[in-house]
């Protein structure tokens, strides 16, 4: 009896104590083999690759109830180069990383790829509720989303949108992420509204002198997406003491059904002791076919120098691409895309090389699996 009435009190405690949280843990990722093919008036190039139509990566990503409409989450996911079996390099503080200094040993000169596996892509903790979501670490900043979004061939392989193949210089280490970021997300009951907004942090001391700003910024982008519309507007600053940068873009997609028309125009701006400015955008849309879909692309962007009388590099590109679904994970895919350069650029395709004013076209052919 007695044995009996421990056993009935322990169960009361036990159902007493509050439940533990659910709790669940994923796997997932993206293996993209690419033969790239590159032409241009210097040099060709053939190459296997990959990424060509979806970015390869492993990664892992959990979540947490907390109750009362509370979750926590995590997501750690690290780029892959599938066709030699190296990870992706990372940024550690939105700042190029300077010459090697033998003396001191620092930017030790590393082959890219040899760091090892780098959560590169995201590495973030985030807290959530019906208020929006909380998210610290690395992660896309803001005006990446419309530039990957509103481009059919989303900013992947040969056909990808001459405006992020562009304005790289102008940009630099936060083109696409920003690491030691501060984000929130609003809630996705808003009726088709959304945003974020995004502080980083260049994490420099503040004894360096002029620098000891770089590489901190804010950005945010605010869209709605109802029914057959998508469109948003994203815009964010950097600050360099070798010059500010500024950049806003505007994009947007209509779903016809039979076709998915979508467009993004981009404006670059750094304020250098002469303003550059660079201003560009795409125009294409998806076209649905059996199992497959048709894409196609025109891109553009053009740098004015601030220089009066000096030329304005500027780079056309048209892509045209065909992905053949095999199944919900696997596709096949085949991508050609052609620019023509002019005001001086020398831009070219998939590795080749090309000289002043002249064109060049690449070819991509792949296949994706997803997990």
């Amino acid at each position: 009896m007695k044995k009996s009435l421990i056993a009935l009190a322990g169960l009361a405690a036990l159902s007493a104590a509050p439940a533990f949280a659910q709790s669940s843990v994923t796997l997932f990722g993206v293996v993209d083999a690419t033969l790239a093919f590159g032409r241009g008036n210097v040099a060709n190039r053939t190459a296997l690759t990959n990424s060509g139509y979806n970015s390869s990566r492993l990664g892992f990503r959990g979540t947490e109830d907390l109750g009362g409409g509370m979750s926590a989450s995590f997501w750690l996911e690290a780029g892959l180069t599938n066709d030699d079996g190296t990870g992706a390099a990372s940024n550690a503080n939105n700042q190029a990383v300077g010459a090697f200094n033998p003396a001191t040993g620092a930017n030790a000169a590393v082959r890219p790829g040899t760091q090892g596996l780098t959560f590169n892509r995201r590495s973030t903790v985030s807290l959530a509720g019906g208020w929006g979501e909380l998210r610290l670490g690395r992660d896309y900043n803001p005006q990446f989303w419309n530039l990957t979004v509103f481009d059919p061939f989303g900013t992947n392989g040969v056909g990808t949108t001459q405006v992020l193949n562009s304005n790289s210089a102008l940009t630099g280490a936060i083109n696409v992420r920003s690491s030691n970021s501060i984000g929130y997300f609003l809630p996705g009951n808003l009726g088709g509204f959304y945003g974020q907004v995004q502080y980083y942090l260049g994490e420099n001391s503040s004894n360096v002198g002029v620098t000891d700003k770089d590489g901190r910024g804010a950005g945010a982008r605010f869209g709605y997406a109802n029914g057959p519309v998508n469109v948003a507007l994203a815009f964010a600053s950097t600050d360099y003491a070798a010059g500010d940068v500024r950049t806003w873009n505007i994009g947007g997609q209509w779903d016809f059904g039979v076709a998915k028309l979508m467009g993004e125009y981009s404006r670059d701006r750094v304020s250098s002791p002469v303003a550059v400015t660079g201003r560009g955008g795409v125009i294409g849309g998806l076209i649905p076919v059996g199992a497959g879909e048709i894409r196609l692309a025109f891109s553009t962007y053009k740098i004015d120098t601030g220089i009066l009388g000096a030329a304005q590099p500027k780079t056309n590109k048209w892509a045209l691409g065909y992905v053949h679904n095999l199944s919900k994970r696997t596709a096949l895919y085949a991508t050609y895309a052609r620019l023509r350069n002019s005001g001086g650029n020398t831009q070219a395709l998939n590795g080749a090389t090309a000289g002043a004013n002249s064109t060049s076209s690449g070819y991509d052919f792949g296949i994706r699996h997803s997990f």
